[in-house]
């Protein structure tokens, strides 16, 4: 486990505190959605952080081709029908290039600064140079507005219920997650950023924003910069 971060409930628990259960139960909402609204039809699309696949499977169902990319062995047992890859984002290097490079889940967020930018180079490195890397963003009262929770219309409720500072302007985060036969817990670390951090850590990788994709501002398209 890493520092940091601890996960509760039935089944495996992966490095990062996210219960492999848990996520194979959550619907994928809005964001295929998003991500098709944004890219090309047929796209080939790398896909960090893919878990057990509530994004693959749709991106796939619309006819993009997705490699699926994930540090739990566990989570990618779930993904049918993608290329898959397990091993650590912020090191990944394929050789290749791809039309997108989707970072979803908030991991822009990470509460290590070395890991942040590991994984957004990780983003420029595998670009094409005519392609673009959608990342997915905390809302602005994410770490402010709480306790705050949601009842999702197939039964369970989420909760984020507390964001301590722990220093270096990283807050531990604690959200939970209750369904009718199981509660899981998940308590992890997340550096908020403002729009400004937010373009200054992507311009450090050779990215820059193209648009924001939602008018909350949670999902971003990047492009690669010119070379200065």
């Amino acid at each position: 486990m890493r520092e940091g971060h601890r996960g509760t409930g039935p089944g495996a628990i992966t490095p990062d505190g996210c219960a492999v259960e848990l996520y194979a139960r959550l619907p994928p909402g809005p964001e295929p959605e998003i991500v098709a609204a944004a890219v090309p039809a047929g796209a080939r699309i790398l896909e960090l952080g893919s878990g057990v696949g509530r994004m693959t499977h749709p991106l796939l169902e619309r006819g993009f081709s997705v490699t699926a990319v994930d540090e739990s062995a566990e989570m990618l047992e779930h993904v049918r029908g993608a290329r898959t890859i397990c091993g650590p984002i912020e090191r990944l290097d394929l050789g290749e290039r791809f039309d997108v490079v989707l970072l979803a889940s908030f991991l822009v967020h990470a509460g290590d600064v070395e890991v942040r930018r590991g994984l957004l180079r990780t983003c420029a490195r595998h670009v094409a140079d005519d392609g673009c890397v959608l990342i997915q963003r905390e809302g602005a009262d994410y770490h402010t507005n709480l306790p705050r929770e949601r009842v999702d219309p197939s039964g369970f409720t989420v909760r984020i219920v507390s964001a301590d500072p722990v220093g270096d302007g990283v807050n531990s985060v604690r959200a939970e997650y209750e369904f009718p036969d199981a509660v899981w817990t998940q308590t992890f670390l997340a550096r908020p950023l403002t729009e400004e951090q937010f373009e200054g850590a992507l311009a450090e990788a050779g990215l820059g924003v193209d648009r924001y994709l939602t008018d909350d501002g949670t999902w971003a398209r990047a492009v690669p910069m010119p070379p200065k």
